[in-house]
């Protein structure tokens, strides 16, 4: 049995005009396992002698039965993050009228973001994002395989740091024609910063 019927046998005996020690040594007879504690059957008697004839929980403080995390307002909050990077959680949750822990909660757990120098950015790359490197990579690599010195000549790449590494033989630049390494060498010797 559960809670709500055990509460209407409570109202029986209430109503039958049974004290609490009836009611309680009837319901451990027929449900031994299952049946309510004394206590519970003091606070329901209690209830009914003031009036709340109802067998229904009440309203609790707490967690809202209104949930909150829906596709809605999934979508709303990544829309308003993509249009507008520096927001903060608190602008977030008062636009959509829900808890600033809720809205946390959204952009970690279903939109995989984080917070990084005050914007918020994807935790990781998407497939999109994975599929278009895997694409431009092919594309270097036909190329490549198309003209290698011709590519190499063009290849420009940056450091860590910003500063660029162009992979141009010396020879291209210097009037002398002088150069330690061909662009071959060169593209040995460097590695593409993805």
């Amino acid at each position: 049995m559960d809670k709500k019927e055990f509460r209407v046998l409570i109202k029986y005996f209430f109503l039958k005009e049974k004290n609490t020690v009836e009611a309680k040594t009837w319901l451990d007879a027929e449900f031994p396992d299952t049946a309510p504690g004394k206590s519970t059957i003091k606070d329901w008697y209690a209830k009914f002698r003031r009036g709340e004839m109802s067998t229904e929980d009440g309203e609790r403080s707490g967690r809202p039965k209104k949930e909150v995390v829906t596709d809605e307002n999934i979508l709303k909050i990544h829309e308003m993050i993509l249009n507008g990077r520096k927001l903060k959680l608190n602008e977030l949750a008062d636009t959509l009228k829900i808890s600033t822990e809720r809205v946390h909660h959204i952009i970690h757990e279903y939109l995989g973001m984080r917070k990084l120098c005050a914007k918020w950015v994807p935790r990781e790359l998407t497939f999109d994002q994975k599929q278009r490197r895997v694409d431009d990579s092919e594309q270097c690599l036909k190329r490549i395989k198309c003209n290698k010195s011709r590519f190499l000549h063009r290849y420009v790449r940056m450091d860590e740091n910003g500063s660029i590494i162009s992979l141009r033989s010396p020879i291209d630049s210097h009037p002398s024609g002088l150069h330690t390494m061909n662009p071959l060498q060169a593209w040995e010797n460097a590695t593409v910063g993805w």
